[in-house]
């Protein structure tokens, strides 16, 4: 390993993953840890979180300051300026926040609109990540979304006078939507002059209200080919637009706009995971280590006041698990993964023929050791990892 950098590790990025599990409203599709937000006192979770970033420093010694951070939920936007202040001022006490770095709120149309947007900016928070799923007043209620659209339209607008780099949220391919009807959806979504999409198929999840609903017969998904002509048609509509994508499912105007903090997951980065139910990526002494919060948010802040969270010895990674996971990952982004750090770590050579057909079928490019996937390779991305992780 002398004079090579390792397959994995904070030389992909180092992030914080902040987990807000509550929200105004739990909407049918949410498979994520999330409880409903009632009257109550933050002042014990907001504890626990600080306390659980400052547990984390004497086990990591050979991390140095956090590329990204990242407020994600549940509705981290419930959070006032001064509370999301108070964590990153931790964060930065405890690691160090780089002066470039990225730090991502999610927010909902409705608590754009009465937020206090200078405020968040003023506390460190450089991107927002808007949950609008949809331009559709009949799609949203189907969702469960507590916005309508044009609720959805001024809060976009509004995040934009003050945040340049914000993202919003959709959700496509519901039940009965026709490429019509996405098309025109899509145009209004990229009419809102936001840098940054992430534009996702429903997928229903079997514990949520839908997946419920889905056993009982009352709802039928989209089949997975008119999911693919769907997908199809946002290729073409996005890159037209000049919002190609850079991975599966997010676009961006310019490399700048991309989420660095996703680009970190998907490129064999670490980050630590705080707040209820939140997973992390570690790696000290060279060994890789997945964390998981407690996720009843009691739960959480009693185990950090006893245990402290993160990880210990015994849940160290096995090599090939990292590399499934980084051969998963790394073909999601455009960029693709250099399949050195593969095959390092499993000992086991990626098989070219294998590789060579799919790129034969327009699946895959191959360029010295960097394998991608082109968008009609994306839709196959599960099968082809299957292929060829070791």
């Amino acid at each position: 390993m002398a004079g090579t950098v390792a397959p994995f590790g904070p030389h992909y990025g180092f992030g914080l993953y902040v987990h807000w599990p509550y929200c105004s409203k739990i909407c049918p599709y949410c498979d994520f840890n999330v409880y409903a937000a009632k009257s109550r006192d933050n002042g014990p979770l907001l504890k626990a979180i600080n306390d659980d970033i400052r547990i984390h420093r004497p086990r990591m010694p050979e991390h140095g300051a956090l590329d990204t951070v990242y407020f994600g939920g549940g509705t981290p936007s419930l959070l006032t300026p001064s509370e999301i202040e108070t964590i990153l001022a931790t964060a930065d006490s405890t690691f160090g926040v780089k002066l470039d770095a990225e730090i991502t709120l999610e927010a909902n149309p409705n608590d754009i609109m009465r937020a206090d947007l200078r405020g968040l900016k003023a506390a460190g928070v450089n991107r927002l990540s808007i949950g609008v799923q949809s331009l559709r007043d009949n799609a949203l209620a189907f969702l469960g979304r507590d916005h309508d659209a044009a609720s959805a339209r001024a809060a976009v607008d509004r995040a934009l006078k003050v945040f340049r780099n914000v993202s919003v949220d959709f959700i496509y391919a519901r039940p009965s939507q026709s490429l019509d009807e996405w098309g025109e959806e899509l145009s209004d979504a990229l009419a809102l002059g936001a840098p940054h999409l992430s534009l996702y198929e429903l997928t229903i999840e079997q514990r949520t209200a839908f997946g419920k609903s889905v056993e009982r017969g009352e709802l039928v998904p989209m089949g997975p080919d008119a999911q693919a002509d769907l997908y199809d048609l946002t290729q073409t509509i996005t890159t037209s637009a000049g919002l190609e994508a850079y991975e599966v499912s997010n676009h961006a105007s310019a490399p700048k706009y991309r989420s660095r903090h996703n680009m970190i997951y998907w490129n064999g980065g670490d980050w630590i995971g705080v707040g209820p139910g939140a997973h992390g990526r570690v790696t000290v002494g060279g060994k890789r280590y997945a964390s998981e919060a407690q996720r009843q948010p009691n739960a959480y802040i009693a185990n950090v006041q006893a245990l402290g969270s993160g990880w210990s010895e015994a849940g160290a990674l096995p090599p090939l698990d990292i590399a499934r996971e980084l051969m998963a990952m790394g073909l999601r982004p455009a960029g693709g993964i250099n399949l050195d750090r593969i095959e390092m770590l499993s000992n086991e050579t990626v098989p070219r023929e294998k590789i060579d057909v799919f790129v034969e079928q327009g699946w895959a490019r191959y360029d010295g050791a960097i394998l991608s996937l082109t968008p009609s390779g994306w839709l196959l991305a599960d099968a082809i990892t299957a292929q060829l992780a070791p």
